[in-house]
């Protein structure tokens, strides 16, 4: 089967359009976020991790830009994990990483048929086996990163998911270092971008990305992931949104709270030492 030729004047216009229309409000935070938190040093070699989904496209579109250009020297590689997708799913991907110019690299993976058998929390071990295999097959390529497309809104939901169902303060670092995988580190160049500013990209250059493709949803790109089953991030969402009408910074100090925290005004904290009490010193 012959392959299409790719429209290079439409891939340079998609690119272009981060840099052009949205360079204030994508582009410039994405160059922001790499900088604030020293995300890439010379001679890095980073996994560039590409689940298909908007978040990631554009983030593999931004550290290409970003490596063609950049004065500090480092290396990308697009890597693609097939956890188990449909035809449907997969050649999507393979299809918009041909129209962005992005040139993935696929490995296999059983993740989806594993975790179909497990009763409790399929998600969480699918999400540990999903990252534990991107580190592996990405030290086994010779890097010493990988590169997850989070964004802002999840550094704010997963803020607020810890405290209301988790009973426990923590963040989404931009940055850290594997603890089963020495000398891997992981970052999150999209930490400072809104996800409204991702689909306003997306729908600009009117793409079609997938949403989520486990075996639990079945969903494609033509799929509306609000018509699944309403989860914990999708209540967080629906909470975040009904706080904004009274109050439009709330997304923003969400996110300073966890930059802004007084340790002399907690009862307690952890560290790697263990566990601090504000009674441990109160006497003294």
């Amino acid at each position: 089967m012959t392959q299409k030729p790719a429209d290079t004047q439409l891939q340079s216009d998609i690119e272009l359009s981060v840099v052009k229309k949205f360079r204030k409000t994508i582009w410039n935070k994405f160059i922001k976020g790499v900088r604030e938190y020293d995300l890439i040093k010379p001679n890095d070699k980073i996994a560039v991790c590409i689940s298909g989904g908007k978040d990631s496209m554009l983030m593999a579109m931004c550290m290409k830009r970003l490596q063609r250009y950049s004065k500090i020297p480092f290396e990308v590689i697009f890597l693609v994990m097939d956890p188990g997708y449909n035809e449907i799913n997969r050649h999507k991907i393979i299809e918009n990483a041909q129209l962005l110019n992005i040139p993935i690299q696929i490995f296999e993976t059983g993740i989806f048929n594993a975790v179909a058998k497990v009763d409790r929390h399929p998600c969480y071990l699918c999400a540990r086996m999903r990252r534990g295999y991107l580190y592996k097959n990405a030290m086994d390529l010779g890097c010493n990163k990988i590169a997850l497309g989070h964004h802002f809104d999840d550094v704010i939901e997963t803020i607020l998911m810890g405290m209301l169902y988790g009973g426990q303060f923590q963040t989404m670092m931009p940055k850290l270092h594997s603890t089963n995988f020495e000398g891997m580190e992981l970052i999150r160049p999209m930490y400072l971008i809104r996800e409204a500013e991702i689909k306003h990209w997306r729908d600009y250059n009117d793409l079609h990305f997938i949403q989520c493709a486990c075996k639990f949803t079945d969903t494609c790109t033509t799929c509306d992931p609000d018509s699944r089953s309403v989860s914990k991030r999708l209540e967080i969402k629906n909470l975040i949104a009904e706080l904004r009408k009274t109050n439009p910074q709330v997304e923003k100090n969400i996110f300073s709270s966890a930059g802004n925290v007084n340790l002399n005004t907690v009862i307690a904290y952890k560290d790697t030492e263990g566990v601090h009490n504000f009674l441990d010193g109160y006497y003294e």
